[in-house]
């Protein structure tokens, strides 16, 4: 097995579902070790988003968790994110995220995704949906529930 080691002392780009699990406390251990990334990356100062993990987290805790976050629970947690620092692409951004999903063959979600780390100089992305160990130029993926899953 390839151990990976999540560092929350460099700069984390976190994806949509790490951030979901973070406050979707019924995701049992996932939801567990979520939190806990999220507090570490909160103590270090090291965690970053983008505008479309911000977006896809809206939509996914206001409608598809169970049960659902209610807005005003919603709002003040992309509040609280909005100190983290958040990358909004740009049309440069988007054409870089198009070259990565034609290299590697990736969905343009997840290629923007990589895009936006890369961009905010990020080396480890945590997902759950690319592959772990996975390198994309300087960005790696690390999937924090490897061990669990």
């Amino acid at each position: 097995m390839n151990c990976i080691i999540i560092n929350p002392q460099v700069d984390c780009f976190i994806d949509t579902n790490i951030l979901v699990y973070a406050f979707d406390r019924s995701a049992g251990q996932k939801h567990a070790v979520a939190a806990q990334l999220l507090e570490d990356l909160w103590a270090n100062e090291t965690g970053n988003i983008s505008i479309q993990v911000l977006q896809e987290f809206i939509v996914i805790v206001t409608h598809k968790v169970a049960p659902p976050l209610d807005q005003h629970t919603a709002r003040q947690i992309i509040a609280d994110l909005a100190h983290w620092r958040v990358h909004s692409p740009n049309v440069t951004h988007i054409f870089g995220a198009l070259d990565l999903q034609e290299r590697y063959r990736l969905s343009f979600w997840d290629a923007m995704v990589i895009q936006s780390a890369a961009c905010l100089g990020c080396k480890q992305l945590l997902s759950e949906d690319l592959n772990h160990g996975q390198v994309y130029g300087d960005v790696q993926v690390i999937n924090p529930f490897s061990e669990i899953d």
